[in-house]
Parts: C-alpha cells; structure tokens; sequence
C-alpha cells in the first residue's frame, strides 16, 4: 500500500528532512513513485484525493494472514494491511454490521476520535489488538492518521520525496528509490496525526519519542524510539 501526501497537508518531519541532508542520495518525485508503484504491482488501483493526496493498493504478493484493503465513507479515506483479532467485539462496540471489515471499523474509530473529543487517540488505537497498519485521511478536515500495532508484525515506513511529499509504504525498496536517506521504519506501537500534535506512542502516550541518526551503512537515515519503551520481538 502507498499514501502520499503534499506539504499542505503534512509538515516533512524534521528528522527526516535532516537524515537526508546529512547523506544526500536520489531521490524522485511524489508523481514518479506513484507510477512506480502501479508498475510494479499488477491491478494496482490508484485514487487521487483532492489536489494534495494520492493512494494506492494492490493485493499482489500479499500475505494472506495479513491483507490488504481499502475503503472510504463521509470523505473519510483509509488503507489498511493485516487483521484485527477482536473486529467482532469492536464492530459490536461501534455498532457496526456484522459484514464490517477492519477499513470500516478503522473509519468509525477515526470519527469517535475526531468528533467526541477529547477522546484520548491513544485509547481508541490501544483498544485494536492484531497485527495491523493503516492509513486514513479524513478530506474533510484534511486531516492524516497513520498507526502501526504494538510489535509491528506488519511493515510500515516514511519518507519524503524530492518534491517535498511525505510518503508511507508497506515496501521499503519502493520508498528507498524515491526517498533515499530521508527514509525511516515507521515506529511499532506508535501513531501520528497532523490534528493531534505529530508522532506519539499509544502505548506509553508520556513517553517522548526522539530520532537517532543511522549510521551510513543502513538503507534508512533515522530511527525512531520510544524513551523507556521495552521492545518486543517477533
């Protein structure tokens, strides 16, 4: 899966924009890693949302413990990849019918958040346990979300091309080409928000997260940690 997103709608992370300074590489533009994406991908689908958002998906090579879907309701947008273990509990909760899928519930758990605040954001995506990433990005207040699971069983990273557009992918080569340094493993266990104050953990929600520059050998150029987080492995 692929969103793109304009800097009118989100600000490239500082310690992004830095990891890239530090090693210049190259890098394409937002328009050239779309297409590369569709390329590589057979029945790849590709939505334009508005003037500043792009989507993509593709069920090509995808596991299927953990598959990828899309879907959109009230300008609500959302990609998603893996499985939720309590969907039918949640869909309960949300009073969702009993055929929701996990883009549908993701939708819903992004409008409670959105239009009952304060609402903590850190509950709402506590409360979802499997293995799971998604995207979502609300047209109406030109709003992104983007979470990824405790463990991080599911790949998520971001980057930013060389026209300024903040990237998240599922493929890390796909991002590599088009971002070079200025790439980074999306953090486990952590969400971020562009109405909600940028990059925060879900579980440790005090916790501060900080980026260490990577050293020269590795294919990212920053990595992002949790202080006082316990990692947990695969």
């Amino acid at each position: 899966m692929l969103g793109i997103f304009s800097g009118a709608i989100v600000s490239p992370p500082e310690e992004l924009v830095a990891a890239g300074s530090r090693t210049p590489s190259p890098k394409t533009t937002g328009a050239t890693l779309v297409n590369r994406f569709v390329d590589k991908n057979p029945s790849a689908v590709s939505v334009q949302v508005g003037d500043f958002v792009q989507l993509a998906y593709s069920h090509h090579n995808e596991s299927p413990l953990r598959p990828r879907s899309f879907g959109a309701k009230d300008e609500i947008f959302c990609l998603f990849q893996g499985s939720l273990d309590n969907l039918g509990s949640l869909k309960q909760q949300y009073g969702l019918a009993k055929n929701a899928n996990e883009v549908l519930l993701v939708i819903e758990a992004y409008k409670t958040l959105r239009d009952r605040a304060p609402y903590p954001a850190n509950h709402v995506v506590a409360h979802l346990s499997g293995d799971f990433a998604f995207v979502v990005f609300d047209k109406s207040t030109s709003t992104l979300f983007v979470a990824s699971d405790q463990v991080g069983k599911v790949p998520l990273y971001w980057g930013i091309t060389a026209d300024g557009y903040v990237a998240f992918a599922d493929d890390v080569d796909l991002l590599k080409g088009a971002c070079g340094k200025s790439l980074a493993s999306f953090p486990q266990g952590c969400y971020y928000s562009t109405a909600l104050g940028g990059l925060r953990s879900f579980e440790n929600p005090k916790n501060k997260i900080t980026a260490i520059p990577a050293n020269e050998e590795e294919i990212w150029g920053a990595t992002f940690k949790v202080e006082g987080a316990t990692v947990l492995a695969d």
